[in-house]
Order: C-alpha cells, then structure tokens, then sequence
C-alpha cells in the first residue's frame, strides 16, 4: 500500500532521513518506533505530502504520491495527530463529516455516518452537538480518530495519537482501536516513542535511529533482537518500567 524507496530528506542541508526503505502492506500497523529526532513524523509526513523527499520516492498503492493530485491523496488518507486537530468553533459532528460534507455526501449520509462512528468510537451520540472545548482528552481524541474515519479511507496515518493522555486513558483507547482495526482492517502507520504502545499495536515494527532504518521486525522477534540499537531500546525501556529495588526507604 505504501513504499519508501531509497527516500532521503534533508533540512539546511542535514540529513533527516537517509536511505530510507520501507513497504507498508495491506491491513497491517506499522509502528514507527524511535526517540525523538529519530525521522518518524517526517516519514509520515511524507505520505500524504505534507513535506517532500529531498531524493527518492514515496508510491501510494504503487504510484508515485507527486504524480497524485494532493487534494485527493490527502482526503483518501486518514491523518489523526497527538492534539487532535479539531476546529474549536465547529460541534463534533461538523468535526467529523468535514471530508464527507467537502466531498458532496447527502447530509442524510453524513448524519448517519457520524452515528455510526460516534458508536464506533465508544462515544454518546449526544456528543455530537459539542464542541471540542467540552470534552476531555480522551473523548477529543476519539472524535479525530472518527473524523480520520470518516469518508472510510483506506490508510490512516497516525502520529502519537495517544502520547498525551493518561495512561489508563491511554489504554483503554490503544483497546478500543485495536478492536476497530478487527473490523475495518485499514493500512495504518503509527508513529510512537513508547516500546510497550508499539508491542500491543504493531503488526510490524520499524525503528528508527538518526534518520536511517535500523529493523523492521513483528513484535515477539523485534524484543529477541540482537541487534545492538534494538537490544538498547529494550533495556531503557524495561529500567523505565522496572522498580529500582536498591533505593532505601526514607
């Protein structure tokens, strides 16, 4: 569904991303693991031509993305972001039938469209006559994930979608999207820093270190890797989670 060949992007003439290669396949999650710096928003953005590739190519479905008309790339393609994105002066349900309403769906379609991705997304279909300002962060995110939804792309791009919620919060929404990608089975590629968030969502982990591509592996084989970047990641983030049992109690 998606192919980086040989992609590189540079900013004032520093590399962002080198050399970069990577296919995406059909209905699966793809988590961009890395820490901060490493090139993954650039790579997603990179998708949906929110930036360009200093050298090589991006295909969508086997064409090169410039060749596409980027009005049409970027509405054939769900984007849902870490702040969400809604307008604040629009009610929820305007939120999510925007690409629908642009696109010259019948509002009757578009109502029952934005019923049925309220219950989707766990949401009361009360919500829709709110605006963003009267929710919480988990409710915010969910309607973006339901606005990505909404003129039923075929991939989303996700960039930390959840990084700024709580951590139950935060669990309950990796739940619940777990539970939609069993129905809808989209292309989706997901952008984290957090090893256990791409553990439970990927299908297929690809980390990034300084811009280039280190591996590509399914979750169980990427966590036996030996590889020396990977086995890094691996231990920072079991001392971030595991207890330091030699501090003395005060």
């Amino acid at each position: 569904m998606i192919e980086f060949r040989d992609v590189s992007y540079d900013v004032a003439g520093a590399p962002v991303l080198s050399g970069f290669d990577l296919q995406v396949q059909s209905g699966e999650i793809l988590v961009l693991l890395g820490r901060s710096g490493s090139g993954k928003t650039t790579a997603l953005k990179l998708v949906n031509r929110l930036r360009s590739p200093t050298s090589g190519k991006i295909l969508v479905k086997g064409v090169p993305n410039e060749e596409l008309d980027i009005i049409r790339l970027r509405r054939s393609i769900g984007y849902v972001i870490q702040d969400v994105g809604l307008f604040p002066h629009f009610t929820v349900e305007k939120n999510i039938g925007l690409v629908p309403r642009i696109e010259g769906w019948p509002e009757d379609r578009i109502r029952l469209r934005v019923q049925e991705l309220l219950r989707m997304a766990g949401l009361d279909q009360q919500t829709a006559s709110r605006y963003p300002h009267q929710l919480s962060g988990g409710q915010r995110q969910r309607v973006g994930v339901a606005r990505a939804l909404a003129a039923d792309p075929e991939m989303l791009l996700m960039d930390e979608p959840f990084g700024a919620l709580d951590p139950l919060t935060r669990g309950e929404l990796q739940s619940e999207f777990l539970s939609l990608q069993k129905q809808l089975a989209k292309t989706v590629v997901f952008v984290t820093h957090d090893l256990r968030e791409a553990v439970r969502l990927g299908s297929r982990i690809a980390l990034l270190d300084a811009g280039r591509l280190v591996t590509v592996l399914p979750p169980a084989e990427f966590l036996r890797s030996a590889d020396p970047l990977v086995s890094a990641y691996v231990r920072a983030f079991d001392d971030a989670v595991v207890p330091n049992t030699n501090r003395g109690a005060t």
